[in-house]
């Protein structure tokens, strides 16, 4: 099922991209949705059921959309994961989006983790040097755990920049049991 999540997500981001709307409001339209869809059980059953024609579950989608100002494509994408039976497939094609949207627009999700708060100066400067590395713009999400005695660990997709001071102990453990 992800190959159809990727597949319906790509093509939205074309055509967010291609009609130009905003991003960020394409983004936070979709989640809106999504977040509607989970909480509401009685949105849920009218949209999965066959029972419900088309057109009724597309007057309720319209309704929805006309009240939280939803644009167009957004609206249509989502009538075509109804009308396809999709629907229940929206919280991963959302999360899928947002995926392939960063990648189109060259930004790359990071999660920091350091072992105190940092302040605005030390997050600027620490997501100048993953931009850097990454040569991806970055959007950083920050966490302070315990588990770290000192130092960042900085997770890009799947590659992790090891700087606390666990994994230079790690580090130097491994150089003196190896000399």
């Amino acid at each position: 099922m992800a190959a159809v999540a990727s597949r319906y997500a790509r093509a939205l981001v074309d055509a967010i991209l291609e009609l130009k709307i905003d991003p960020d409001t394409a983004r936070q339209q979709l989640n809106s949705i999504v977040e509607a869809v989970r909480e509401s059980s009685d949105l849920r059953r009218v949209w999965e059921s066959p029972a419900i024609s088309p057109d009724q579950k597309r007057a309720v989608l319209d309704a929805f959309a006309g009240n939280q100002g939803v644009v167009k494509p957004i609206r249509n994408f989502v009538a075509i994961l109804i009308d396809h039976r999709r629907i229940a497939m929206l919280p991963e094609i959302a999360k899928q989006f947002e995926v392939e949207l960063d990648a189109q627009l060259g930004f790359a999700e990071a999660e920091i983790s350091s072992a105190r708060q940092l302040s605005a100066e030390e997050k600027r400067d620490l997501e100048s040097r993953v931009q850097t590395m990454t040569g991806k713009k970055v959007r950083a999400r920050y966490n302070s755990g315990s588990e770290l005695l000192g130092g960042v660990m900085v997770r890009v997709g799947s590659t992790i920049y090891d700087g606390s001071v666990r994994g230079q102990l790690e580090k130097m453990k491994e150089q003196l049991s190896a000399g």
